[in-house]
């Protein structure tokens, strides 16, 4: 987990929690003072809250509404060889019948939507090979050869408690084969016989850059490489980060703190990695190599003075290549817009169970000292009474 500090900028304003009594210190001619005044203090904080969480959920509601109205049925493929390509990469996933990601697939296969809604898949995001797609097939195999068929096959949670949900263990620390995705499998005529890996988005450390202005994919904004002489190196065709392509309900708000799969899984996977047109271009780029590179020729640079040299079995699970629809950019800035607003609904209400956690511990306080006081104020008054005295 990371501080709120790296959040990205359409994040609302992280509360400041201080002594609560300084938090209700407003100015008293302004209504929002007087109503505090009025109720205890703290409460037209909460109502403040609410009242913009309101208007955010009317906006979603208003912005779904339009995209019914102003659209034709889920946008096909222009090209039905493409259509074709996710389910191809859903049969790729299926021959690894002992892997975590063969189970969750044929689960999904199996009962389609509501696979997502069983409590046990219910953070799982998806499989490494599923949540990219890259334009070029050669491409797609050399970033595929690079990760490896573990990295593909990695499954993907939102948070920790995602990750304990998929696997549990006995006294003995032996796992349980009655419970998660061990017991999952059981039930659909699947043995997990393999280890795997669970990526928890939450624990990554995420890509806190700029983004490139404009950009419907929110590409990564990085520095191009320089030779020493300030050039560009030749055959440099970009970052492997900014070449995957992101399903637009992944490209924000995935995590709590309001990242993307680019900035947190794929920049994880890839970090800074290179591509370039061929392996003479890679080798003269070295002196500008941080974080490793690759070549559409099949060379492999994983880190700076690590090469990947040999003949290579290659990675039968790669990345899907995108469909093509010419109305897919108005889909995904309406999605962005949406997604954007309903992060921002689910964090205002976080704010108004924070802001009411405050309120009562103010009120808590308020009733100690009154009673504190009213107890001083009657000591007082006995010892400030008069003795009468005998005549």
């Amino acid at each position: 987990m990371y501080p709120t500090g790296q959040q990205i900028s359409f994040q609302t304003t992280p509360l400041n929690v201080q002594d609560p009594t300084r938090m209700m210190n407003l100015d008293q001619s302004s209504p929002v003072a007087r109503n505090e005044t009025q109720n205890g203090g703290g409460i037209a904080h909460a109502e403040f809250a609410m009242f913009n969480s309101k208007r955010l959920e009317s906006d979603l509601e208003a912005m779904v509404h339009m995209s019914k109205l102003n659209s034709s049925p889920t946008p096909r493929s222009e090209n039905s060889d493409n259509s074709l390509q996710g389910e191809d990469i859903n049969a790729q996933i299926l021959r690894h019948e002992n892997s975590a990601a063969g189970v969750l697939s044929l689960v999904e296969t199996l009962h389609g939507a509501q696979a997502s809604q069983l409590m046990l898949t219910k953070g799982v995001v998806g499989v490494v090979a599923k949540l990219g797609k890259v334009n070029d097939e050669n491409l797609s195999q050399i970033l595929s050869n690079y990760l490896g068929t573990r990295s593909m096959l990695a499954v993907v949670c939102r948070n920790y408690e995602s990750v304990t949900a998929l696997e549990a263990y006995d006294n003995h620390g032996n796992i349980d084969i009655n419970a998660g995705l061990h017991c999952l499998g059981s039930s659909i005529g699947r043995e997990i016989g393999d280890s795997f890996d669970a990526i928890c988005l939450e624990n990554l450390r995420p890509y806190v850059g700029q983004h490139i202005a404009d950009d419907l994919q929110r590409r990564l904004d990085l520095l191009k490489p320089k030779l020493p002489n300030g050039e560009c190196p030749p055959g440099f065709l970009g970052f492997a980060v900014n070449m995957i392509q992101i399903d637009p309900a992944y490209l924000l708000c995935v995590t709590s703190y309001g990242y993307g799969l680019r900035e947190t899984l794929f920049y994880n996977l890839f970090s800074r990695l290179q591509v370039y047109k061929t392996r003479a271009d890679m080798i003269s780029a070295l002196p500008c190599i941080s974080d490793g590179a690759v070549s559409l020729d099949g060379g492999i640079i994983r880190k700076t003075g690590i090469f990947n040299l040999g003949n290579r079995d290659e990675v039968n699970v790669r990345f899907a290549k995108p469909t093509a629809s010419r109305t897919m950019d108005n889909y995904s800035e309406a999605e962005k817009k949406m997604k954007e607003l309903k992060w921002k609904k689910e964090k205002t209400l976080e704010d108004i169970k924070r802001e009411q956690v405050l309120r009562e511990h103010a009120v808590f306080n308020f009733g100690k000292k009154k009673e504190e006081f009213v107890r001083c104020l009657a000591q007082s008054s006995c010892t400030n009474q008069p003795m009468n005295t005998p005549r």
